[in-house]
């Protein structure tokens, strides 16, 4: 296999990741319980003074009196030209209340994958590097704690802490970087947990094969061992967490969001489900699933650049 086929391959699959996450959405949100359109209309005001016609009226004028098959259609092609809708609610092209969220979202996401990976894989270094049983063992012992931590629960801890008692942070609503510390960090945790556990596996196995022998026979203590062989050949399961982390981290925002009273995408997301806002939602989901391909997309093109031996095709060189 070509790498331009094996590209044209990994773009095709993630292509296919977005369009039947939009697919999905779209069915689950047509078959939820109560009427979008009477909600939109009661948030209006006036609706117990409405006939049937009216709410039909509204119905055609938003197209959903058409059959199912056809409203999908006209919704998949709309999103292929870049429109999203309109939202129900509000009325504003849902392009732009993404945008206008977006930038919030990404420096929270943005700073808690960077704390997570970097606490992650401190943490499974230097379980590793200790020299005591006790505190290796106590390293080792923490990221299966905390990866069973629900975000609610870090958030309000953290909270309590760093806000309410030591005044360190900004509790809720909080602006610039003094704002993003607490909702980051409660973010961060879990995931940090989950880097630490895969790349502390990866590197107890990698350190026991042959080529490990080999380098301490040349006088390599446990340190240049480690740091210099060792990390980058566990690099590849720590890396393939990383397109997990990134989905957990979509979802994690919603509610850390909301804990924190911040702006973004886990508001809008909370109030379109709440208000059956669909073009909202259908947003939302069509952007958290094409974040989560572009990501798995270049960790997926990262491997052959960690490990030499991997060609194009995802396998290993056997000879």
């Amino acid at each position: 296999m070509t790498p331009a086929r094996y590209l044209a391959g990994r773009v095709l699959r993630a292509l296919f990741v977005v369009w039947a996450a939009f697919t999905l959405a779209f069915a689950a949100l047509r078959l939820l319980p109560g009427d979008p359109v009477a909600l939109m209309l009661s948030g209006r005001g006036g609706f117990d003074t409405l006939s049937p016609q009216d709410i039909a009226r509204a119905k055609a004028e938003l197209g959903l009196d058409r059959p199912l098959p056809v409203q999908y259609g006209h919704a998949l092609v709309d999103a292929l030209h870049g429109d999203l809708g309109a939202s129900l609610q509000t009325g504003q092209p849902v392009t732009r209340m993404i945008a206008d969220a977006l930038p919030s979202t990404l420096a929270l996401g943005g700073t808690a994958l960077a704390l997570a990976l970097t606490a992650g894989s401190a943490l499974a270094v230097s379980a590793h590097l200790a020299v005591s049983p006790a505190v290796r063992q106590l390293l080792r012992s923490l990221p299966a704690f905390a990866v069973s931590l629900p975000s609610f629960a870090v958030g309000l801890l953290l909270i309590q802490l760093l806000s309410v008692r030591w005044h360190l942070f900004p509790s809720l609503g909080g602006t610039g970087a003094a704002g993003l510390v607490l909702p980051a960090c409660t973010l961060a945790i879990p995931g940090a947990a989950l880097v630490a556990q895969v790349l502390g596996k990866s590197l107890h196995t990698v350190l026991r094969e042959p080529y490990a022998d080999t380098v301490k026979a040349t006088g390599a203590g446990r340190t240049r061992l480690l740091l210099g062989h060792g990390l980058r050949n566990a690099a590849i399961p720590a890396v393939t967490v990383v397109g997990l982390l990134v989905g957990y981290l979509i979802g994690g925002a919603v509610v850390v969001e909301t804990v924190f009273s911040r702006p973004g995408m886990g508001r809008i997301t909370q109030a379109a489900v709440a208000t059956q806002d669909l073009p909202v939602v259908q947003g939302v989901v069509v952007l958290a699933s094409s974040v989560f391909a572009v990501v798995n997309l270049g960790v997926d093109l990262l491997y052959p650049v960690l490990d030499p031996r991997i060609r194009v095709t995802g396998r290993l060189v056997t000879s």
